[in-house]
C-alpha cells in the first residue's frame, strides 16, 4: 500500500504540473492545442519529477546532511534540469546554438528551483504535521505503525540505514520500509534507545552484550546481528550503559 501510494503521489504530481503549464501556455506554447500542451508538459515533468525520483534520496541522505538545505535544492534542480532541457529539444527541435542551450537550460533551472523548493517546503510542512501528531505517551507507537500489522506488537531492537530504506529489526523479525535515518531518529528521541552509528539506532532493551573486536565496540542484537558503535557515538553510548 505504501508503494501504491507513493506512485499514486508521484502521477497525481506530474499530472498537476502538467495542467498547470499547459494552462499558462509557458515557454511560447499557448498557441498549440491544449492537448498536445498537456502532452507535452505532462512528459516534460515526468522526465523531471523520475529524475529528482533517483537524485533527490541521494543528495538528501545522512551521508550530506551536513549540508544547508539551499545548496541540496539546488544540486537536486541543477540534475533535474539536465534530461528536462534535452526533453525540450526532442520536442520542439532546434536551432541548436550555445547560446540557445545555454538560454534554455537556464529557464528550466529556474522553473526546477521553484518546484524542488516548493516540495521541501511541502516536506516540512508533512514532518511538522507528523510531529505534533506524535504520542507524548508512547515514542514508539508511531514509527511501531509504519510497519506491517503483524510486527506492530514487538520489541523494536534497532533500525539501520540501507540506501534509501531502513531496515527494522524487532523480536518477531525484520522488515524494511522507506523512510531516511535522521526522520527515524527525530521520531524516536523520545524512545529509550539511541544513535551508536551513521547508519545505526538501537533501543537499549535491544541489546544483549557488548563485544570487543580489534579495540571496536559491537553491540549484539537477540537475533545475533552486531551493531557497530562509532566513535563519534561512543561517549553517549558508553553514558547509556551500553559499552564500557
Amino acid at each position: 500500500m505504501r508503494i501504491v501510494t507513493e506512485i499514486s503521489r508521484f502521477c497525481g504530481i506530474v499530472v498537476g504540473l502538467g495542467l498547470l503549464f499547459s494552462w499558462l501556455g509557458v515557454y511560447d506554447t499557448g498557441d498549440a492545442p491544449f492537448f498536445r500542451r498537456f502532452v507535452f508538459w505532462t512528459a516534460t515533468m515526468a522526465v523531471g519529477a523520475g529524475s529528482s525520483v533517483f537524485v533527490a534520496p541521494f543528495v538528501w541522505s545522512e551521508r550530506f546532511e551536513h549540508w544547508p538545505a539551499p545548496f541540496k535544492i539546488a544540486v537536486v534542480a541543477i540534475a533535474v534540469s539536465f534530461p528536462v532541457t534535452v526533453v525540450l529539444f526532442l520536442f520542439n527541435g532546434g536551432p541548436y546554438s550555445v547560446n540557445h542551450v545555454i538560454i534554455q537550460f537556464v529557464y528550466v533551472l529556474i522553473i526546477s528551483l521553484i518546484i524542488s523548493t516548493g516540495m521541501y517546503v511541502a516536506h516540512i510542512f508533512e514532518e511538522a504535521k507528523a510531529s505534533a501528531g506524535e504520542s507524548a505517551d508512547n515514542p514508539l507507537e508511531t514509527f511501531m505503525e509504519r510497519l506491517p500489522v503483524k510486527y506492530r506488537t514487538a520489541e523494536l531492537h534497532a533500525v539501520a540505514s540501507e540506501d534509501h530504506y531502513l531496515r527494522v529489526y524487532t523480536s518477531l523479525g525484520e522488515e524494511m520500509i522507506l523512510m531516511r535515518l535522521a526522520d527515524a531518529v527525530r521520531e524516536l528521541s523520545q524512545a529509550d534507545g539511541l544513535q551508536v552509528h551513521r547508519s545505526w539506532w538501537v533501543a537499549k532493551q535491544g541489546v544483549q552484550e557488548e563485544k570487543r573486536v580489534d579495540g571496536r565496540s559491537l553491540l549484539v542484537l537477540p537475533s545475533g546481528i552486531e551493531v557497530p558503535v562509532s566513535r563519534s557515538f561512543r561517549a553517549k553510548a558508553k553514558e547509556a550503559g551500553l559499552i564500557r
